[in-house]
Parts: C-alpha cells; sequence; structure tokens
C-alpha cells in the first residue's frame, strides 16, 4: 500500500462537501448545545478533549481497515485533571478507548464493581441503594457529576465532523472555550469514491490503495470554527527528537493557534515540551495574528515539563493540566 505524493489534496472545505456526515451526528449534537448552555449559566470553563485513534475504512461495507495505535491514555488522564481544576469537560473519545476514571479499572484486577456494595434497610424494603465504598471512587463520581459530556468516535471521518459541529457549540463560551486535541488522527484516508463498495477480494494478490490526505483543520478551527476566540492546544508527536521544536513552530506559524506540546514517542509518559509564542501584550484583547506575531518578535517560547520516570505515583497530566490551566485564565483576562 502506499499514499502517493500525487494523491489529490483535500481541503476542509472540499471534504466536507463530498464526505458524508456519521449517523447521529445531529443527535450527537443536540446533546453537546444542552451541556454547552448548563455550563454558560453557570460561568464554568469548559475544555473539548479529543482521545484516541482514529480507523480508515477500505470498503464501504467495512470488513478491512487501517488503524494508529493510541489506547486513549493521555486524553482520559488529562479530562480528569480538567475535571478537578473545575473546568467542565466533552470528552470526544475513540470509541471503546480509555475513558476518565474507569481507566482505572480496564485492566485491574480490581474492577470497579468491587468498589460497590448495596446496603439493605432494616425494614427489609427492596429499595436498596447502593454505596461507593472507596473514598477515592466517591470522590471520582462528585468529579464528573454534571460536568462531563462524552461523545465518541470511530473513523477520522466520524472525528472531523464531530470536531467541526462540536467547536462550533464551543464557541458561544468565546475565550472561556479551550480546546485540547489530544486524539491521534490519521494523515491519510481513502476518499468514500474510491472505496470498494464489497470486500476487498485477496484473490486478486497485492494490495495498492493511494490514499488521499486528511486535510489540515486546524486553520479553520482557528479562523472559522472557534469564532477566533478558542484557546486551542495541538500535540506533535515525533520519534526523532531533533525534529520536534522545529516542526512545533512551524504548526504555529501555520495555524496561528496557541500551543503546541511536544512529545517524544519513547519520552511522551515523563517529559514533554509547551511551544508557544514568546512576544504576547497582555493588553491585547483579541487573538495575536499569525502575521503581526511574526512581524514583531520571530522567537518562541519553549517549556519542559518533566516528572521522575520511576515515579509510579505521579502522572505528567497532572502538571501539563495545571499549567494550562494557568494560561488559559491569562488568556480569559486578555494576556
Amino acid at each position: 500500500m502506499s499514499a502517493s505524493d500525487e494523491s489529490s489534496s483535500f481541503s476542509a472545505e472540499s471534504y466536507f462537501s463530498t464526505q458524508p456526515p456519521p449517523a447521529g451526528l445531529e443527535q450527537d449534537i443536540a446533546g453537546v448545545k444542552q451541556f454547552v448552555q448548563r455550563q454558560a449559566s453557570s460561568g464554568r470553563n469548559v475544555v473539548l478533549v479529543t482521545s484516541g485513534g482514529t480507523t480508515v475504512p477500505l470498503e464501504l461495507n467495512v470488513v478491512r481497515f487501517l488503524d494508529n495505535f493510541s489506547a486513549g491514555t493521555r486524553g482520559a488522564t488529562s479530562a480528569e485533571y480538567f475535571l478537578k481544576a473545575g473546568y467542565a469537560v466533552i470528552f470526544m473519545h475513540r470509541q471503546f478507548s480509555l475513558q476518565p476514571f474507569s481507566r482505572h479499572y480496564s485492566h485491574s484486577t480490581n474492577p470497579f464493581l468491587d468498589f460497590l456494595e448495596i446496603e439493605t434497610s432494616e425494614t427489609s424494603s427492596p429499595s436498596s441503594q447502593i454505596r461507593v465504598t472507596s473514598e477515592k471512587e466517591r470522590s471520582s463520581i462528585r468529579s464528573a457529576a454534571g460536568t462531563l459530556h462524552t461523545l465518541t468516535f470511530v473513523t477520522v471521518n466520524d472525528y472531523l465532523w464531530l470536531l467541526r459541529a462540536v467547536s462550533k457549540e464551543l464557541s458561544v463560551l468565546r475565550r472561556k472555550a479551550m480546546y485540547y486535541l489530544a486524539a491521534a488522527v490519521s494523515d491519510f484516508f481513502l476518499p468514500r469514491q474510491k472505496m470498494s463498495e464489497h470486500k476487498i477480494q485477496s484473490g486478486k494478490g497485492s494490495l495498492h490503495i493511494e490514499m488521499d490526505q486528511v486535510p489540515k483543520i486546524l486553520k479553520p478551527m482557528v479562523d472559522d470554527w472557534t469564532g477566533k476566540d478558542g484557546y486551542i492546544v495541538s500535540f506533535k508527536l515525533e520519534t526523532d527528537q531533533t525534529l520536534l521544536i522545529p516542526k512545533a513552530q512551524t504548526s504555529l506559524q501555520r495555524y496561528g493557534h496557541q500551543i503546541v506540546i511536544g512529545n517524544d514517542l519513547n519520552r511522551r509518559k515523563f517529559e514533554v515540551v509547551f511551544i508557544s509564542w514568546k512576544a504576547h501584550s497582555a493588553s491585547t484583547s483579541t487573538p495575536i495574528k499569525v502575521k503581526e506575531v511574526l512581524e514583531e518578535d520571530s522567537r518562541f517560547a519553549e517549556s519542559w515539563i518533566r516528572i521522575d520516570p520511576h515515579d509510579n505515583n505521579k502522572e505528567i497530566e497532572e502538571d501539563i493540566i495545571a499549567e494550562l490551566v494557568t494560561r488559559h485564565e491569562a488568556w480569559i483576562n486578555g494576556g
């Protein structure tokens, strides 16, 4: 299988005009709208956390598909710390990937049901209650009550349609909305028009598929979907650490969002780097345009977060979210 350099280039606009929306999109967005309205009335900050990987179907009647590696650990863990920091969270995740709080029991010898017990009244009333026996789990349930809304996707097409629709709903919160894009999104896809209707037959020998590049959605997200006010955090994963910072800087220049968090594949659990604009005016009331920043100061701020890789009681996402909460508050206040 090969991805040709001459494959079609889809802009975001052409993508959404040619690829069909997923079933159930309208129902999903109706739920998001209600959730956002409740949080807006309470004055709470809201973060969209995307998490997990995306599949690329190879047939219309899907038997075969391509996948990318992501269990959703960073997204699920980060959502927990956002909730603990007082944010409401829209958790948009790959179906069956890890989720906040329940991630602790997915591969555990102490499943979640072990923390529950039935309380029976002395009168033997049939209205018995279920009690959570662990203080940690009680705290988790309180953290999520009314402030966690979940959505699922499977394919890259599901992801792109959901991301655009959810971002537009969140844009009503203006600077109080954050977009934390931790999902591992496929770089290439097979347009519906090129898919085989039925299962690709192996009897034909070698399989050669020319795929198209998934449109770069950060630019329309910055300029249109979020109303130019959203606080957008993207991620850059590399296996060659020498490419990490240059590519993160290029991403900021190209798309004009606020932060790129760089991860080296083999060090991502205990070390990340924040790349952001160094030149910021505290009195600026609207987002600084990329062109203006580059003319004034082309240098970037580089901040590393590191934890002890041998400390099993510490998760780096705790420090990542603490730093982002501080920076987002400054953004809300016009910094």
